[in-house]
């Protein structure tokens, strides 16, 4: 007898199982930043938790690309090159978004690195094209709602959660104007994904087979 487990069939857009494919959940917005997304390939390999693809399909001018070092990256060096460039890292020199505008005279370019803590380490040493760059961070006053995943620490967000507090604050100094729409059905696919995963735990075969269904 089949049974979900055995379709496993992918979708090439959200990199998910077809049977739990997020991609009818995004509504995708359209951004004044360029918001570009430096996966790490072992990041790359999830297929049931990882947000990273999922904030790409929703930011409309977004730009994803795997790998650890970029500093020979002709796209990426493009980029840096055209746009005023920030690293989201809280770093001890960042910028707060929280407290500070960031001063820029072109548009705006935000990295997001989407890894682990060690791996970003990494990322970012290898990349001598990111070591240029400035950084910027936020004050973390919310929970992630990631509750199939221990974050290591408190107030540690996923990568489409971080996402949503950049974009949130960008719109308040007017960098970004987004309505609240837009700001509100962001996190739509990672909270419909939740919802897969735990209804998955819970009831492996009935509850996959009937979120399918209703989907």
């Amino acid at each position: 007898m089949k049974t979900y487990f055995a379709d496993r069939e992918k979708c090439y857009r959200c990199y998910r199982p077809k049977s739990s494919c997020m991609c009818t959940h995004v509504q995708q917005i359209k951004t004044k930043t360029k918001f570009v997304i430096l996966m790490h390939p072992k990041e790359f390999k999830k297929v049931k938790n990882g947000t990273g693809h999922l904030t790409h399909l929703s930011l409309g001018d977004s730009e994803l690309f795997i790998g650890v070092d970029f500093t020979e990256h002709k796209r990426i060096n493009e980029i840096i090159r055209d746009y005023d460039s920030f690293v989201l890292y809280p770093s001890q020199d960042a910028i707060n978004l929280s407290k500070e505008k960031p001063a820029v005279e072109k548009d705006m370019a935000v990295f997001i690195i989407d890894s682990t803590w060690s791996c970003s380490v990494k990322m970012l040493r290898d990349s001598k094209n990111l070591q240029a760059l400035k950084h910027v961070s936020f004050d973390s006053t919310k929970l992630s709602q990631f509750k199939i995943k221990q974050q290591p620490a408190d107030f540690c967000l996923s990568t489409i959660e971080s996402t949503l507090s950049v974009l949130e604050l960008l719109n308040k100094y007017g960098i970004e104007d987004l309505s609240k729409e837009d700001l509100d059905g962001f996190l739509n696919p990672f909270e419909q994904m939740i919802e897969y995963q735990q209804e998955i735990i819970a009831n492996p075969i009935s509850n996959a087979v009937r979120f399918k269904r209703r989907h």
